[in-house]
């Protein structure tokens, strides 16, 4: 069975920590860890239970929580999911990167959303902590070694293949060809880019413009200062607050669009790629 997810309730009420404890509870792949009935013991259970989502209601009597998890320091913040009876919060939650917002009483449907989001985003998160270790164990490797650029171009497939060109991408003493139709996406951690492709991550020196120059946008956008995505891979759109959209590629994987490049969200509908 894999890793259970760590949820601690959080609710001045004891009626309402309870319904949310027996809906949890119908979930396999939850263990509840702790529950608090305010924003100052919600802090301490925090600390102490390092769970890795909290259900926190807003309107508590000393704190809300909102103050609670603003003196959260950003490396170890849970993922939120407020559950209140207020929907004036709304705003103020989402700028608090909250996952979802739910409203009480909680439909059970919206319920099940939820968690499916909660899901989603901490095996987005494993997948950022694993991209990470592997690019500084590559930065480790080198050194300070004058290494070229590892993107070694774009290349036509074998003739067998059809014309469908691929990136070669230098890794150690090889060069791997990766097909432009099998990426998913590609973003940028520091010095260095991560191709996403066919479930494998190649770990590429070199720059997103370098890259966004040798591909071709009618196959590839950039959705974000560091993030390419690949517009076959795409198949909706979630709208979020403010204005803002997350990708939803194959497989599941989301993506934020940034209002930087909210002209991408004109193509996306126009091309009926996403609904």
């Amino acid at each position: 069975m894999s890793e259970r997810i760590r949820v601690l309730i959080v609710d001045d009420e004891a009626l309402a920590r309870r319904g949310l404890m027996i809906r949890l509870q119908g979930a396999e792949d939850i263990e509840v860890v702790g529950e608090a009935a305010n924003g100052r013991t919600a802090l301490e259970a925090i600390r102490r239970t390092h769970p890795d989502v909290v259900f926190l209601d807003i309107e508590m009597p000393g704190m809300t929580g909102l103050d609670g998890i603003s003196q959260l320091p950003t490396e170890t913040m849970p993922l939120v999911v407020f559950v209140t009876a207020f929907d004036r919060y709304a705003i103020q939650a989402f700028e608090a990167r909250a996952v979802d917002y739910l409203l009480k009483p909680v439909d059970e449907e919206r319920f099940a959303d939820a968690l499916d989001h909660v899901r989603q985003q901490l095996q987005q998160r494993k997948a950022v902590d694993q991209r990470d270790r592997l690019v500084q164990l590559m930065a480790d490797l080198r050194g300070s070694a004058d290494w070229p650029d590892d993107l070694a171009g774009i290349v036509p497939d074998d003739a067998t293949a059809g014309p469908v060109p691929a990136l070669a991408i230098r890794q150690g003493r090889e060069i791997a060809r990766v097909p432009l139709a099998s990426i998913d996406w590609i973003d940028s951690a520091g010095d260095y880019m991560c191709v996403h492709a066919a479930g494998q991550t190649y770990i590429l020196r070199g720059t997103m413009k370098s890259l966004e120059d040798a591909l071709d946008p009618a196959m590839f956008q950039r959705v974000h200062r560091s993030t390419i995505v690949n517009l076959g891979r795409v198949e909706r759109m979630r709208p979020h607050m403010n204005g803002e959209f997350f990708l939803i590629l194959a497989g599941g994987h989301e993506i934020k669009l940034s209002r930087t490049y909210r002209d991408k969200l004109d193509h996306f509908l126009r091309a009926g790629r996403v609904h």
